[in-house]
């Protein structure tokens, strides 16, 4: 069972995939608003956060911003419409994942266990050194310059599926499939700010990433090769 905190201001929806939730085994919190979102956040600290981007007052994009700043705890973000605009301020401002309204409670369910299974288990016992990042899959933490690193569990699966095999190119459908768990009927733009945000911590500069390389047409690869 997941604590889930459900910020959504329609009360229909809202009562609607609280009650959903709960039938499929979470503990479903609500707040309707961003100010009370935020305040219910830092009162129950939620496993994750499904988070409505239209709101009153603080919008969702404020609201994602805020809990980022201090924690990596996963966001998935309910948006009304598919389009660019929600979906790529709402994984810009640090969203892990999102579904369009109307959000089917399976879907939705499926996409929080899948979050829930991203910080990774099963990885063989070891620190990967590569210049000045050392990642750690026993204790599964990542330092550059002997610097900590907070990754989010999505950024963190993401590192460790690239890391371990330096030279591979991935393609864009196979990190899909191995970091988010979805076919290639998903949306690419999950990995291409997942991949913006973790060059944003690991790379001296992200502009030019030593790490995390494009391979223009194909994907990425774990470098330096």
């Amino acid at each position: 069972m997941a604590a889930i905190l459900l910020i959504e201001d329609d009360p229909l929806v809202r009562r609607g995939l609280q009650l959903a939730l709960s039938r499929h085994g979470h503990d479903v919190r609500t707040a309707e608003t961003g100010e009370g979102g935020l305040e219910e956040f830092h009162a129950v600290t939620p496993d994750v956060v499904v988070l409505d981007l239209m709101l009153p007052g603080i919008d969702g994009f404020e609201v994602c911003r805020r809990i980022r700043a201090t924690s990596e705890a996963p966001v998935i973000m309910l948006t009304a419409r598919g389009d660019d605009f929600d979906v790529v301020g709402g994984l810009e401002a640090g969203a892990d994942d999102y579904v369009v309204k109307p959000a089917q409670p399976t879907v939705l369910d499926a996409r929080i266990r899948a979050v829930l299974r991203r910080v990774p288990g099963g990885v063989a016992d070891g620190v990967r050194t590569h210049g000045d990042l050392r990642i750690d899959t026993t204790a599964l933490t990542v330092s550059v310059r002997g610097e900590a690193v907070t990754l989010t569990p999505t950024e963190l699966r993401l590192l460790l599926t690239l890391s371990r095999a330096p030279g591979r190119v991935f393609s864009r459908d196979q990190l899909l499939e191995e970091v988010w768990e979805q076919s290639h009927l998903g949306d690419s733009r999950l990995v291409d700010n997942c991949v913006q945000r973790l060059r944003a911590k690991v790379e001296a500069d992200s502009a030019s990433p030593v790490y995390v390389q494009t391979v223009r047409g194909f994907g990425y690869r774990f470098g330096p090769v």
